[in-house]
């Protein structure tokens, strides 16, 4: 039961700490969308004088722009949401036509008058709980210097003597209930406009997301198709031929028994030790498929054995709390392995990092090391693998390798398929 305890306040406080991250990003984005609707208004004030119009295209584009910095920080929590944005004429009357016959332009607006108002008073307060928290539970520390009289509560609410310090550090213990209890509600509930409104309209052509989608699946079949070409390599050029092998070893070993017993004593043991061959190399076939550590062991102490096996000091954060498909984890076991095994050859690096992290309905990885640097994701580094079996999923792969290094592969896998 006492686990069970730790538990459970482990992850309040991780779901704690995640949703104060979106308030304060959310006050980020409220912020710009409050200056943003400022603009706008001045835009107006211009346009009834007949001065603006030639200004609204270029405010808009502003409104796209902050509209797209959420969708960023929306899908980097695990809510991908997806620009329903077509590409704008030259000129800015056909520029200002193209955005009113725009259905996102409208959904756009809403969202920032939205997000302007509730979302920063969200993340404004989400932001100030855990300050007011320290304030009142560290009060008694510093609270003797004050002038007398002049000690307040952060609501106000004078301190006097000990039992106004006790009522101080109580209250507190209540903005750091409610800072656990209402923070991931605030966070669900400044993100909500974002998730409703700046998602592609039901009408909106998304011919190039099924495009997109369809190379990513092409592109999985082919990857699948040379996984397959590279089993049937293994098992003809490896483990047939040495069955090929014993067959011939027990055919001479059965003529041998009638005229000379050495010979065929021989010939067993040959035969013996080539199907032992043939078994490791036939295992050796099978664990490339679907690595059993990941079946014993789970994601986190299958990554925990590559970066042992990894020919440089590798440190391993993994939080991955509930399950995923097992193409999922077999993806991210690949991702890793991959990455490790050209960060041993390439890299001269010192040292390497492998964080692992399920946030919702995503699965976020990072590998990174100190090397040289200077990658080339389009050559034969092994990235080419990576981006595919990850896009087959549906993923995302961002690679980032300057010369000097350091050298970045971040990666976002769906758990939900």
């Amino acid at each position: 039961m006492p686990g069970w305890k730790d538990g459970a306040v482990g992850r309040a406080l991780r779901g704690s700490l995640e949703a104060y991250q979106r308030l304060a990003g959310g006050l980020g984005t409220a912020s710009l969308a409050l200056c943003t609707v400022g603009g706008l208004l001045v835009v107006a004030v211009l346009c009834l004088i007949g001065v603006g119009l030639p200004l609204l295209p270029g405010a808009l584009s502003v409104v796209r722009t902050v509209a797209g910095w959420e969708r960023e920080r929306l899908s980097r929590w695990g809510d991908e949401v997806i620009s329903p944005y077509p590409v704008w004429p030259n000129g800015w009357s056909a520029r200002l036509r193209a955005a009113a016959a725009d259905p996102a332009t409208g959904r756009d607006l809403r969202w920032l008058f939205t997000h302007a108002i509730f979302g920063f008073v969200l993340g404004l307060i989400g932001v100030l709980l855990p300050l007011l928290a320290i304030r009142d539970l560290t009060f008694p520390l510093y609270g003797w210097m004050l002038p007398h009289g002049t000690a307040t509560t952060s609501v106000g609410i004078p301190v006097d003597g000990w039992a106004g310090m006790v009522s101080s550090v109580l209250l507190g213990v209540g903005w750091t209930a409610i800072l656990i209890g209402l923070t991931p509600a605030m966070a669900r509930l400044q993100a909500r406009p974002g998730l409703r409104l700046l998602e592609p309209h039901p009408g909106v052509d998304l011919s190039a997301r099924v495009a997109e989608l369809t190379a990513t699946r092409a592109a999985a079949l082919d990857a699948h198709t040379a996984e397959l070409r590279r089993i049937e390599r293994s098992l003809h050029d490896g483990t047939q031929n040495r069955l090929v092998g014993v067959t011939v070893l027990l055919g001479a070993a059965r003529r041998a028994l009638k005229k000379d017993l050495a010979t065929a004593d021989q010939a067993i043991e040959q035969a013996q030790s080539a199907a032992e061959q043939a078994l490791a190399e036939l295992r050796a076939v099978v664990r490339a498929i679907l690595p059993p550590v990941l079946e014993q062991r789970g994601l986190g102490g299958a990554l925990a054995a590559l970066a042992a096996g990894c020919a440089v000091p590798c440190r391993v954060s993994v939080d991955v709390p509930g399950s995923r498909p097992a193409s999922v984890d077999a993806t991210a076991y690949f991702v890793v392995a991959e990455a490790l095994t050209n960060i041993s050859k390439h890299s001269h690096a010192r040292h390497a990092a492998v964080d692992v992290r399920q946030t919702r309905d995503r699965l976020h990885l990072r590998v990174e090391d100190d090397g040289r640097g200077g990658a080339d994701d389009r050559s034969g580094s092994g990235i080419v693998g990576i981006r595919r079996r990850v896009e087959a999923h549906d993923g995302r792969v961002t690679f980032s390798s300057p010369p000097g290094g350091p050298t970045i592969l971040d990666v976002e896998l769906p758990c939900v398929l």
